[in-house]
């Protein structure tokens, strides 16, 4: 994997304090205690921030730095034959690690994640678990879900302590709560809406102390990442029968203060995501409203001990995350910065998407002298993205808070190949399966799987797309063929992001667009030969592809997750494989006189300005909101 043969170490030279570190990174890479190779020498120094200075020499290579953190990094630029001096201003570099959304990653494939970002200097990760771990007494609390036992969370806290990263867990405490909510029989008194908790009611605190005790036990650290965000129903279900109206601010400050005395009782301090305190302050519940000012008598309220998570994955400008930053400030916190590596409904890590916030997040950061920053990595939608690509990302985005310029990537890839094991350019060549078009003078976005399980019969978001731009289809299959080029050289490449599993996808993609383009044509010029076709030969032919994607899903999928989860993606592809089916015989039936029209190729809305473009699965595989 290295782009050395060999680093070689000796305890006897070696300060202390990174022997774990040097030891777990010889699981993996060609860093040994003793023998012959290249010989890696360390100092300790004294620096703001944290530094990696890298020296190399005839036989060896130096490693100055002032944190496990900053040798870690100075390893892998050392295993990447990099050198130079590095700083960043960011006493914390982290990422936050969605394991709830449908996807738990693996134990042991977490700790050869904790390897790889110890090597581009990261000190911290939180895992986002909102039913992912299990409580005792609570056996519907995750249940299917694979959660986490506390044996295991201990075992990770103890590896990534080794790598210099603190485990830190990242829960919730009020909303997003719809996994443990859905079991009514067990939860049902504690819901006040299908995914917030009741507040005031005595048994929910019951349960959130039994989440805060698992975390306090479990992890050395003594932070802890409580949630709260995007609760905007508070108060509007199942309290207001009870209670009547009371203001979404009292009740979100009265539980938050609830909340923070069973912290303290644990000895863990928390952080809360931002969102609602600036939702809440304006009838739109836009988080990014910059004007509308949040009550003193609110202001007031909200515990001076917890800490207040900024996020933000959309900004493209500097300017809008330094007016949210000084808005934080004004009412009297110091921000920690989420900014986001793009995964959510995405098949593979987004680079430019990626690229162009965290950008002038970074900037912004630096700028207003922010010093806790980590990135998120969502799988909303059912967490169906390669999570391995997104290593690229985490990556380049170190590189940045390093200091690294935004335009030279060639310290990113030689880090990624030597860490990583695999080509930063055909990773970010695979991202672009998430297509840019240009339709006139506007662009917009195709959602490859959005397209592969849209309704092959109904076309929901085919047509949509076609609406919006007649050449629609034409552009994304050349598009996909361009890739198809790109990537089949690296078809076996599995080391951080599984290429076998994205060509299938490009290859289901192309035929599925064809099939569906060419069904249309022919159905409405009555073409009873192109359409036999269609049936006898082409749908097969999308049937076996759709087969491939699953076997290949299916394989990248356990070879980094548990297996609960997998089965709601099994359930979309056995779908479209249905639904395949039922369109070839629909197609027989027309033909052969039983039915007079096929009634979801004449069902066609009307053009219009709008371009719903969904972006969910339940979007596109049924007209119907039941599902």
């Amino acid at each position: 994997m290295s782009q050395v043969s060999k680093l070689v170490w000796r305890r006897d030279e070696t300060p202390e304090e990174l022997f774990d570190l040097l030891d777990t990174l010889g699981e993996e890479y060609p860093v040994v205690d003793g023998g012959r190779g290249l010989k890696l020498k360390f100092r300790r120094i004294e620096a703001e921030g944290t530094v990696s200075r890298v020296v190399r020499a005839t036989g060896e290579v130096l490693v100055e730095y002032n944190s496990v953190a900053a040798a870690a990094r100075g390893v892998g630029s050392a295993l990447a034959k990099l050198e130079g001096e590095e700083t960043t201003p960011f006493k914390m570099l982290g990422i936050m690690l969605d394991v709830s959304r449908n996807m738990v990653m693996k134990v042991d494939h977490l700790k050869l994640w904790f390897r790889r970002l110890s090597l581009s200097g990261y000190n911290l990760v939180m895992l986002y678990t909102e039913d992912t771990y299990q409580l005792p007494g609570e056996p519907f609390f995750g249940y299917m879900r694979g959660g986490y036992s506390i044996d295991e969370i201990k075992e990770l806290d103890a590896y990534a302590k080794k790598l210099g990263i603190e485990l830190v867990g990242c829960i919730q405490t009020l909303g997003h709560l719809e996994q443990i909510i859905r079991w009514h029989g067990a939860y049902g008194k504690i819901s006040d809406t299908a995914k917030v908790l009741m507040v005031d009611e005595p048994k929910t605190y019951e349960l959130i102390d039994k989440m805060i005790a698992f975390w306090s036990e479990a992890l050395d650290s003594r932070r802890i990442h409580i949630g709260m965000d995007e609760t905007h129903d508070l108060g509007r279900g199942k309290f207001i029968d009870y209670h009547g109206f009371e203001a979404p601010f009292e009740l979100f400050n009265r539980h938050l203060g609830k909340v923070n005395e069973i912290c303290k009782k644990h000895g863990v301090a928390p952080l809360i995501w931002s969102d609602m305190y600036f939702r809440l302050s304006n009838p739109e519940q836009n988080y990014y409203d910059f004007t509308s000012p949040i009550p003193e008598s609110v202001q007031k309220k909200i515990p001076k001990n917890v800490q207040l998570v900024y996020w933000d994955y959309y900004h493209e400008d500097a300017e809008s995350y330094e007016k949210m930053i000084r808005r934080h400030r004004d009412i009297g916190f110091e921000p920690v910065m989420g900014s986001g590596i793009w995964t959510w409904t995405r098949m593979w890590y987004d680079h430019e998407k990626t690229r162009s916030t965290v950008i002038p997040c970074i900037e912004a950061c630096r700028k207003m002298k922010v010093q806790e920053l980590f990135f998120t990595m969502w799988g909303d939608d059912g967490a169906y993205c390669n999570y391995d690509s997104a290593l690229a990302g985490l990556v380049y985005s170190a590189d940045l808070a390093f200091g690294v310029k935004p335009d030279d990537t060639k310290t990113a890839a030689a880090r990624f190949a030597a860490t990583c094991g695999s080509s930063f350019q055909a990773n970010i060549t695979a991202g672009g399966i998430q297509a840019t078009l240009t339709s006139g003078d506007k662009k917009y976005t195709v959602s490859p799987s959005m397209l592969i399980w849209d309704d092959p019969l109904m076309g929901i978001y085919f047509d949509e797309c076609l609406r919006h731009d007649p050449e629609f289809d034409l552009k994304i299959t050349d598009h996909y063929d361009e890739m198809l080029r790109k990537l089949l050289p690296h078809q076996d490449d599995k080391a951080a992001g599984d290429f076998e599993h994205i060509i299938n996808a490009l290859d289901l993609l192309i035929q599925k667009t064809e099939m569906r383009s060419a069904l249309i044509d022919a159905y409405a010029n009555d073409d009873r030969i192109a359409l036999r076709q269609i049936a006898v030969s082409v749908i097969p032919s999308v049937i076996a592809a759709a087969q491939e994607f699953d076997a290949s899903f299916r394989t990248q999928w356990l070879d980094c997750a548990k297996p609960f989860g997998l089965e709601t993606i099994q359930i979309r592809n056995a779908g479209l494989i249905a639904r395949l089916d039922e369109t070839a015989l629909r197609i027989r039936e027309y033909l052969d006189g039983v039915v007079a029209e096929i009634d979801e190729l004449e069902a066609q809305a009307e053009p219009c300005d709008i371009f719903n473009n969904p972006n969910w699965y339940h979007g596109v595989c049924s007209g119907t909101g039941i599902h």
